[in-house]
């Protein structure tokens, strides 16, 4: 799908504040409320745009103690990939996971209760068989950036 620097500004704005009106959209980007309009449903049929959410401060509601853990498997086949994803993605602590290249399989961001609740999950992993080869541990001190918007080319070229 080719984007225009209209799609590219709408997609700017709307990452950064989905609550916009149809009229402050529009206005924004200098098109009427109708086409804009048509731009954005454009946009979410062809997937561009996957929804709509809010970000929520998670630690306003309950403290947790995020851990971001390095793993690699012992055996590098695709079965074993699946076996692994499937145990992470039925994990409630997991926040995140993502597979990497260069000697690692995966970075996993775990929000534990605790450390002790943490220790207790990976003991349970260890033991399992997700066939961990080996993992290294890294404890959050202090969170220094959060996701933000994507970056997007910039619509004026």
């Amino acid at each position: 799908m080719k984007l225009d620097r209209y799609d590219l500004k709408i997609l700017e704005i709307l990452s950064r504040d989905g609550r916009i009106t149809k009229s402050r959209l529009a206005e924004a980007i200098s098109l009427s409320v109708s086409p804009c309009w048509e731009r954005v449903k454009r946009l979410e049929k062809a997937g561009v745009i996957e929804g709509y959410s809010a970000r929520v401060n998670s630690d306003a509601i309950v403290k947790r103690t995020p851990v971001w853990v390095q793993i690699e498997l012992k055996q590098h086949n695709a079965e074993s990939f699946a076996r692994f994803e499937r145990m992470v993605s039925e994990t409630d602590a997991v926040a995140e996971c993502v597979a990497v290249g260069g000697g690692v399989d995966y970075l996993v961001k775990i929000a534990a209760d605790s450390i002790d609740a943490y220790q207790r999950l990976i003991d349970a992993w260890l033991v399992s068989d997700l066939g961990i080869e080996r993992y290294f541990t890294y404890i959050v001190t202090k969170t220094v950036k959060r996701e933000g918007p994507p970056a997007l080319p910039d619509p004026d070229g």
